[in-house]
């Protein structure tokens, strides 16, 4: 119990509500309010940007001191130290693997790489030119169709076999995705490569034509998905837990935190970044696009560059940089127009005044863009992969909250509505 309590009163009451405050391992305290529906009162807090909505032991960040942790080890010693898999495991169990222990949980992913057979036929409704993520949301909630034995959320197994289906799966419904909309036939997984080399291998591979995955490209892979695969209680996580509150399926789950993340303002926005490369056009016309951006009344902003919840550095960018700049090397690529425009953009932010008062640095989003874009996958796909890495972080929030005592989301409102009223006799 905390042993802190805040005092709330009301103006025109003699009384005062006292209001528990509890203190994490890590941030700021948490004052329970808990108490106040009782006394006839809710909480206003639009978005929630101020609402703890849940105790949770995965993800901590520091916005201002630009500080990611997943379960307490610094996101930049996980890139440049693990891996995407290890980090999974960690993610779900705690802690990390020993060498034993990463290599059967490897060993388990490779085993549930394929998908269902009947899926390629459900592929065939879709028309070609589909939103990938449209196709994404339904795919993956229609993975609890076929797969009755890892429904039971109360059963320990269960989820965790779930856990297991939706990582592995993931990477081979994308790229099934990819393949379809350009009209070349579906690959089978291949248990021999690594999950990113597996992805790629996917994606690029034909029957007729099966080329070797730079390990450059996927070692860069891996580290996208490594720096997406968990962000806290975002959007699309608070998607899955309000989801997983009523009981629903994880598959079910993981499709609505698909749904979320499709919006361009949360896992659109490194798409939003080769947008915006492709309406600079030229460098020469750097300059106009930065005046715009400067001008409060132009509507145009520049894309990848600050974050809403990092005010200082987002920690992810700094380890993107640097697979950024081996990638445009390994491809021959460091002279592209778009690449060169992206280079200027970057050089600006970091070097003006406007930029660096206002802590406008190029975020994650603005590096994986460009990665992305050299690698070869089309724009549309971006929030694809996206969705990809942050599976885990989806899976064990779910499975987090789950595993303990719970309610089903309830938000309040604040009514401005009609006041009641009669229907009109006639």
């Amino acid at each position: 119990m905390s042993n802190k309590v805040a005092k709330l009163t009301l103006e025109g009451s003699t009384e005062s509500i006292d209001l528990p405050v509890f203190s994490g391992t890590l941030g700021p305290d948490v004052v329970d309010v808990g108490g106040l529906t009782a006394k006839g009162l809710f909480t206003y807090d639009p978005g929630f940007m101020s609402t703890a909505s849940c105790k949770s032991a995965i993800t901590y960040i520091d916005g201002d001191k630009g500080v990611l942790l997943h379960r307490g080890y610094p996101i930049e010693q996980l890139a440049e130290g693990s891996d995407y898999l290890e980090t999974c495991f960690l993610l779900l169990n705690g802690e990390l693997p020993d060498a034993a222990q990463k290599e059967e949980f490897a060993k388990k992913i490779r085993n549930h790489t394929m998908v269902h057979e009947q899926l390629y036929e459900f592929f065939k409704g879709f028309p070609r030119d589909a939103h990938p993520m449209a196709i994404m949301v339904g795919v993956v909630g229609a993975l609890s169709a076929f797969y009755h034995d890892s429904l039971d959320i109360n059963d320990e197994k269960h989820r965790e076999l779930a856990a297991l289906r939706l990582i592995a799966k993931m990477p081979t419904i994308a790229a099934m995705v990819y393949k379809h909309s350009i009209g070349q036939p579906f690959l089978y997984p291949r248990n021999d490569f690594s999950y990113a080399e597996n992805f790629l291998h996917m994606m690029f591979n034909t029957p007729c034509d099966e080329a070797k995955v730079s390990p450059i490209l996927a070692k860069a892979m891996d580290t996208i998905f490594l720096l997406h695969a968990d962000h806290e209680q975002n959007a699309s996580t608070s998607t899955v837990r309000l989801a997983g509150s009523t009981g629903a399926n994880p598959f079910a789950c993981i499709s609505s935190g698909i749904a979320a993340l499709w919006g361009p303002a949360h896992g659109g926005a490194n798409e939003a970044v080769l947008n915006m490369l492709y309406e600079i056009e030229d460098e020469s016309r750097i300059e106009e696009f930065i005046n715009r951006a400067k001008d409060k009344n132009d509507p145009f902003r520049l894309m990848g560059f600050g974050h809403r919840v990092y005010k200082n550095f987002d920690p992810r960018a700094k380890v993107m940089r640097e697979i950024c700049d081996e990638v445009l090397q390994d491809l021959g690529v460091e002279n592209d127009p778009l690449f060169r425009i992206a280079r200027r953009l970057e050089k600006i932010a970091l070097e003006d005044e406007y930029f660096i008062e206002r802590k406008l640095y190029p975020n994650v989003d603005f590096y994986s863009g460009i990665i992305l874009q050299a690698i070869g996958i089309p724009a549309s796909m971006f929030t694809v992969i996206f969705a990809i890495g942050r599976t885990p972080g989806w899976i064990s929030h779910w499975n987090e909250m789950i595993s303990n005592p719970y309610k089903i989301g309830r938000p309040r409102q604040l009514y401005t509505g009609h006041v009641k009223r009669d229907y009109p006799k006639k």
